[in-house]
């Protein structure tokens, strides 16, 4: 073996679904389109659960919501207040990743618990959507499960990057049309 990976820490994806996300990606000419690519992606990868992507806004402290998988529950355009918390800091200001398993663990953290609870939810990845070393974004993932394992935290991870440019896009557009 070579390199700083063992063995035992590899995770193998399915090349198909790569395959498809990245030809996808290729030909995206919108943001959304990138968005949709990446949300049946990441359904495929991980299995049923709620994916929003958004954009940080520094200024106001609030994230506006540029995607979701669910927009009944969660609205594209929808935003919320992120005041200062441990949670913030983590994700929003030191571009850390949040992993949170189990009602007490998503009741500390998310004020809309409600609806999170009734769409039978139980686990949440938080990964920052960073640009030269800043969050500019966030890619969450929520699914009905336990536990996270290490594997499925890093493909959201890789997932989270590769959204990265639709994210700096479309927070962008947003910016000019406030």
């Amino acid at each position: 073996m070579s390199g700083l990976i063992s063995d035992a820490a590899r995770v193998t994806l399915p090349a198909a679904v790569l395959d498809a996300l990245c030809g996808q990606l290729a030909r995206a000419n919108a943001p959304a389109a990138a968005f949709d690519a990446i949300g049946s992606a990441t359904a495929a990868l991980l299995g049923p659960g709620l994916l929003t992507i958004n954009a940080w806004r520094r200024d106001s402290a609030e994230v506006e919501r540029l995607w979701s998988s669910d927009p009944a529950a969660y609205p594209v355009g929808g935003r919320k207040h992120k005041p200062d918390s441990p949670w913030s800091r983590q994700l929003l200001g030191q571009g850390e990743v949040f992993v949170g398993e189990g009602d007490h663990a998503l009741a500390a953290v998310f004020d809309d618990i409600a609806v999170i609870r009734a769409l039978g939810l139980s686990a949440v990845v938080n990964v920052p959507v960073c640009e030269r070393g800043q969050c500019v974004g966030t890619f969450n993932f929520l699914a009905a499960r336990a536990a996270w394992a290490p594997g499925e935290v890093a493909t959201l991870r890789m997932l989270a990057q590769m959204a990265t440019p639709a994210v700096v896009a479309a927070a962008a557009a947003a910016s000019r049309a406030d």
